[in-house]
């Protein structure tokens, strides 16, 4: 839960940031602010479907309104600095979080975690099968990150190559 509130940051960042460049300029961003902002949509409703298995206390949500504030001032100011080491360091972030989910899939099939039946909250954003469980969810998040893991690393490649992204047309339209 904790990394999924850090998550949803970047894509708001990165999109933000692009949205305010596009206005200063008045150009287009050949859709990254889009995508951008739905990266950070869809890390949002990880966040939301997993504080329904979880329910979080108090103490836990201040835990995250102080990581995800230190977390954003530091990645606005390293966006500002270098996109494309932000992206990069995203990209690799999610690898990492391909990897947890892998081992959250594993402990679900060993029975070391309970495989309780899907949030609604998540059934109704993926589009599950009502009868749809927790593993399921993870398989579809788990999908999720490696998506994002793809555009973050394109996203960097372009910028090395020492182009700005509205030169190579956003990856939309995943959800």
């Amino acid at each position: 839960m904790m990394l999924e509130t850090v998550a949803a940051v970047p894509g708001m960042v990165g999109g933000m940031l692009l949205h305010c460049k596009s206005l200063r300029k008045f150009e287009h961003s050949g859709g990254w602010i889009k995508a951008l902002i739905e990266e950070a949509e869809n890390e949002r409703m990880h966040l939301m479907t997993f504080m329904e298995v979880a329910k979080p206390k108090w103490y836990e949500r201040a835990l995250v309104i102080t990581v995800q504030g230190v977390f954003f001032n530091a990645y606005f100011l390293g966006y500002l600095i270098s996109p494309k080491f932000a992206h990069r360091m995203v990209g690799y972030l999610e690898e990492e979080a391909i990897h947890s989910y892998t081992e959250f899939l594993k402990e679900l099939d060993k029975g070391n975690i309970e495989n309780v039946p899907a949030p609604a909250i998540a059934i109704d954003y993926w589009r599950l099968p009502p009868n749809s469980t927790l593993r399921d969810v993870v398989e579809v998040v788990r999908a999720d990150e490696a998506h994002h893991r793809d555009v973050n690393h394109f996203a960097s490649d372009i910028h090395y190559q020492g182009r700005e992204l509205k030169e190579a047309p956003a990856p939309i339209g995943y959800h």
